[in-house]
């Protein structure tokens, strides 16, 4: 008798030691809070509105959230760590965050194994505060737990989960999905930026075909540049640059002879190899919408070929002309952090149904560990500022209308005019293990993997991209960079819902994808594990069979 009664005491000890701090119970247009904390902690009720705030830095808060509700929300205000349980819960917000965490530490959501749980927004009106979302935090999240957590957004202008602070994932069944439109578009992709009138236009330059005359919106000229067919006259004086020369063309010490090859400064060797500026300028032949190689600076033998899209007018930089991008206000992303996003495991799908409204974003870098990714959206599918790392995870991103992953570096978009110094060589997309399946289904210019003229880094796991690349040359490693054999295959075709298979000499099986759309041309980047240098491999489509050798590090296949 006694062992039993000691017994019970300790189950119940147990039991109290679990419970949480706070409790709050929806029922309709009603909630019910119970808490055990007496100081520190201010609890208000409004209907289903429930806002707490507490005080307490070293102890950290504790609620479970159950029931349903189809117009309520959980506004919470930390000073410390908090851990949010969800039991069971359905809520939904017919204007504003369901949960909206005014947090200045870590706040863990977390849903127990076995539970379903519902978060729902109708309508956004925070969006100066960027509150407009399903889950915002204004700190670190940590999504945890064996359960589910769907998340889902139907306003307008309304994320799913947007954080000030990093987020991180793991274990949790994750399910986001954003139905609504953006609440508008800003006119042009450089934030404030609004472009100089060029007149009618950009070929030509002007007054002849050799940049002199009148650049346009410029007057009668390109300020110091002359008014004559060669680019002398008044050009800068360059004669205290070193390497720049000293001759008639360009003169004052610009490039080394008459036709601006050599010694153009950030150019290495030089410019152009040749009296009209083309000849090794860097090769933009390859370049979506460059044309022929950088036109619209005029069709004749000075800069010919083709300027990106300037044919006779000026690009719209709204539109993605020339590194430009759509900017959006409010616009319905899927995930998206102002810190870095980590997912170490759990399974993660994002929806999202407009333009402008990307899957996964993380400002500051994305870490892929583990788990599993399925992103499928009309606009960049992962899209981070910085690095963006797959260590572990099995993932699946696919755009409908975007790159597929775009990782941007700090340092800007990579410009091919300025200095090597101004060009950032560091790979912003690393590749060390898991699965990589990055599909763009628009062609060209955009990828599968984009990483904005830096190299990609692969190590490990495996790749199977598909885009339309730059003038199919997409987002590539360097003999340096792919520690692991990795192959580009230029023009593979793709046919929607037939399985494309990847295999050795010997015809052992390494690899299946079934890519959900059709592209006629794309660039496919490849890479496994089981991929040696010096081996042959088969890529079979329903109407290609492409064979190659690894060769190299990286290999081209034409």
């Amino acid at each position: 008798m006694k062992k039993i009664v000691v017994l019970a005491l300790s189950l119940a000890i147990c039991s109290l030691s679990q419970a949480e701090d706070i409790v709050v119970r929806y029922k309709g247009v009603t909630a019910k809070v119970e808490t055990k904390l007496k100081d520190s902690v201010n609890v208000t009720v409004d209907g289903a509105n429930v806002n707490i705030e507490s005080l307490y830095q070293a102890h950290k808060l504790t609620l479970r959230l159950t029931g349903k509700s189809d117009d309520g929300a959980l506004n919470l205000k930390t000073a410390g760590k908090a851990q949010v349980k969800l039991d069971g819960l359905t809520l939904t917000s017919q204007e504003g965050a369901p949960l909206c965490l005014k947090n200045k530490k870590k706040v863990e959501i977390t849903a127990p194994k076995g539970t379903k749980n519902t978060l729902t927004i109708t309508a956004c009106v925070d969006t100066a505060n960027h509150k407009a979302a399903v889950i915002w935090a204004k700190d670190k999240l940590l999504f945890s737990g064996k359960g589910t957590l769907d998340v889902i957004a139907t306003g307008d202008g309304c994320r799913g989960i947007k954080s000030k602070d990093d987020i991180t994932i793991e274990d949790l069944t994750l399910n986001v999905t954003t139905t609504g439109d953006n609440l508008g578009e800003k006119p042009f992709g450089f934030g404030d930026f609004q472009m100089p009138d060029f007149g009618e236009g950009f070929p030509g330059f002007g007054g002849d075909s050799i940049m002199g005359g009148g650049f346009p919106g410029f007057g009668g000229g390109f300020p110091g540049f002359g008014n004559d067919s060669t680019m002398r006259g008044n050009f800068p004086d360059f004669s205290q640059f070193p390497g720049l020369g000293n001759d008639s063309i360009m003169r004052r010490g610009f490039p080394n002879d008459s036709t601006m090859r050599r010694s153009f400064p950030g150019f290495g060797g030089g410019f152009p190899n040749d009296s009209t500026m083309r000849g090794n300028f860097p090769d933009f032949s390859q370049f979506p919408g460059f044309g022929g190689g950088f036109t619209g600076f005029g069709n004749d033998s000075t800069m010919m070929g083709g300027f990106p899209g300037f044919d006779g007018e000026m690009p719209d930089f709204g539109g993605g002309g020339f590194g430009g991008k759509h900017k959006y206000v409010a616009s319905a992303k899927g995930i998206a952090s102002k810190g870095k996003i980590i997912v170490n495991s759990g399974n993660v799908t994002v929806r999202t149904s407009t333009a402008g409204a990307e899957g996964i974003e993380g400002k500051q870098g994305i870490d892929f560990n583990g788990g599993n990714v399925d992103v499928l959206v009309p606009d960049d599918a992962i899209n981070a500022n910085d690095v963006i790392t797959f260590n572990g995870a099995h993932v699946l991103a696919i755009s409908t209308g975007n790159d597929a992953v775009d990782a941007n570096p700090k340092n800007g978009f990579f410009m091919p005019f300025g200095s090597n110094n101004d060009q950032n060589v560091e790979p912003t997309i690393i590749i060390t293990g898991g699965t990589v399946y990055a599909w763009s289904q628009v062609g060209s210019p955009e990828e599968g993997l984009d990483s904005d003229f830096s190299p990609l880094a692969i190590s490990g796991g495996t790749l199977f991209t598909v885009g339309g690349g730059m003038g199919e040359m997409p987002s590539v490693p360097t003999n340096d960079t792919a520690r692991q054999p990795t192959a580009l295959l230029i023009g593979l075709q793709v046919d929607k819902d037939e399985p494309i298979q990847v295999c050795d000499a010997s015809g052992k099986l390494l690899d299946t994808v079934t890519i959900p759309f059709s592209l006629r041309r794309n660039a496919t980047l490849l890479s496994s594990p089981s991929f040696t240098l010096g081996s042959t491999y088969t890529v079979k489509t329903k109407s290609q069979t492409r064979t190659f050798t690894l060769n190299e590090a990286f290999t081209t296949v034409r």
